[in-house]
């Protein structure tokens, strides 16, 4: 006919009679008239900060006012994160739980990820927090938090329900569950190349050549990146085909040849303005390879070598030219000065008998009336 119930000191027990929540028991033996068996106690401890039971919700009313125990109400849009003695404990969802305060100093932090901020009702769906790294170390928040990591040199443009939130930096980022799907679009923040191989081009002079371009670009604004276009790289690529059809048919075969570092300006100015509608920035452009035809090759090379045959026929005129300067003058300089001349014919004949063996005898009249052989 009697229950004997002993609750120690970190327990308090639920008494039910008859299915209806009666009063709490606190520690010590208790002994329950119970002659007809419809007597339950539920135990609960207080070591446990966090509870819940699962007819909470017919008598939360009758525990208000207690000091050691506190019923928290979460409505859909709300979430609360639970601390204790400075250690974070849970993250807690809609609905209504059992806080225990007795052994513990509890702190309890109420969130509103559904209202609406400064950024619009999306943006409250991302959790926020000064001690976040610590929360998702402790693993109690893995049901009410999505985890989402942006790597290294990567920016994320997120989405909830497909409506932007903004664009997040590198790290871990999170999200409260049940407000929406969250889709994150990675966006690579370095330098990016851009190659346009083998394009066929015309030029003014209606010359057909190949040309193949490369081109260094950055993103800059990827929330531009990823909303003005599906894929920006794509629409660079097709921007680059139609601003080099338009740059090499403007200009001459002769012209493009001449200075490819000015067709390079130009379309880097052109690109510029078509990327920064995507946020992208054009770092560098050039030309890599111009490709003519092979008639065209054989056409260019006899240019050059005729050319070239014309440039080494006056560069031999022209020291020609100079030889003759210099041999009037010297015979300028010797015709009017006899002892120089005597020297330069000594020189002469130094040259041509130092291999022999001669005898040279000169007098005081011409040289050559007085060489004798003397072998």
């Amino acid at each position: 006919m009697f229950k004997r119930v002993h609750l120690r000191s970190w327990e308090r027990g639920f008494l039910f009679q008859d299915g209806e929540f009666r009063r709490v028991l606190e520690p010590g033996t208790h002994w329950l008239f119970d002659p007809l068996f419809r007597a339950r106690v539920d135990r609960m401890s207080m070591r446990q900060t966090v509870s819940s039971h699962g007819e909470l919700d017919l008598f939360a009313h009758q525990l208000e006012g207690r000091e050691d125990l506190r019923v928290l109400h979460l409505t859909d849009g709300e979430r609360a994160l639970v601390w204790e003695d400075g250690r974070f404990v849970a993250a807690l969802e809609p609905g209504r739980h059992l806080i225990w305060t007795a052994l513990h100093e509890v702190r309890v932090e109420v969130a509103r990820p559904g209202a609406a901020t400064e950024e619009g009702a999306a943006a409250g769906a991302r959790f926020e927090h000064p001690e976040l790294a610590a929360i998702l170390a402790s693993g109690q928040a893995q049901e009410a938090l999505g985890v989402h990591n942006v790597p290294e040199h990567f920016s994320a443009v997120a989405f909830l329900d497909g409506k932007s939130m903004g664009v997040l930096g590198q790290g871990r980022h999170a999200f409260w569950q049940g407000l929406g799907q969250v889709q994150l679009l990675l966006v690579d923040r370095r330098e990016l190349v851009l190659d346009v191989g083998g394009q066929e081009l015309m030029t003014r002079d209606k010359v057909t050549l190949r040309l193949n371009l490369t081109a260094t670009i950055r993103v800059t604004d990827p929330s531009r990146a990823t909303a003005e276009v599906s894929d920006f790289r794509q629409a660079l690529y097709r921007d680059a085909q139609l601003v080099l059809r338009a740059a090499v048919g403007a200009r001459e075969l002769d012209e493009l040849l001449a200075d490819k570092d000015a067709l390079a300006q130009d379309m880097t100015g052109a690109l510029a303005t078509r990327a920064a509608q995507y946020g992208v920035k054009v770092v560098t452009l050039g030309i890599k390879d111009v490709i003519l035809p092979g008639e065209m090759k054989e056409l260019m090379n006899r240019v050059i070598e005729a050319r070239k045959a014309a440039e080494a026929a006056v560069i031999t005129r022209r020291e020609e030219t100079a030889a003759m300067r210099s041999q009037a003058n010297t015979a300028r300089l010797l015709e009017k000065n006899e002892a120089l001349m005597r020297m330069r014919e000594l020189e002469l004949l130094e040259k041509l008998f130092s291999n022999s063996n001669l005898n040279v005898v000169l007098g005081e009249k011409g040289l050559a009336d007085r060489v004798f052989n003397l072998l």
